[in-house]
């Protein structure tokens, strides 16, 4: 099963081949001041997953290891790429609905924002 997403401005379109069965949030520091709160996404072998307007994609290298990916018009945050990795993390809000899937897991969870709570039964991962 294929599915569509794009930025906000439609500047950046994907397309996911395969199943996107479950996402997870990360509420590390980083995640929550790129996205404004945490950071919900799928991680997608890069393989199946083909990005339209490429050039439109601005890369962040946040760390040695990672660079984060969004779009140059409209700022939509879209990727998570850990460079030395064969997949790639999609933000799940800019998949086009519905997406028939759920969260399964919350990381980070000790570098959590103060000012909201996690209440929802999955599992919480410190790190």
């Amino acid at each position: 099963m294929a599915h569509q997403g794009s930025c906000m401005c439609g500047a950046v379109a994907f397309t996911i081949d395969g199943d996107i069965a479950t996402g997870n949030a990360c509420h590390c520091t980083s995640c929550r001041k790129q996205s404004g709160h945490y950071w919900a996404s799928i991680d997608v072998p890069r393989t199946a997953l083909a990005i339209q307007d490429a050039d439109h994609i601005r890369w962040y290298q946040s760390s040695e290891k990672v660079r984060r990916g969004f779009c140059d018009t409209c700022g939509s945050t879209l990727f998570w790429d850990p460079v030395f990795q064969d997949w790639t993390s999609v933000a799940i809000g800019a998949l086009d609905s519905p997406t028939q899937m759920r969260l399964s897991l919350h990381i980070y969870v000790s570098e959590k924002g103060d000012y909201y709570d996690i209440a929802d039964g999955l599992p919480q991962n410190e790190t």
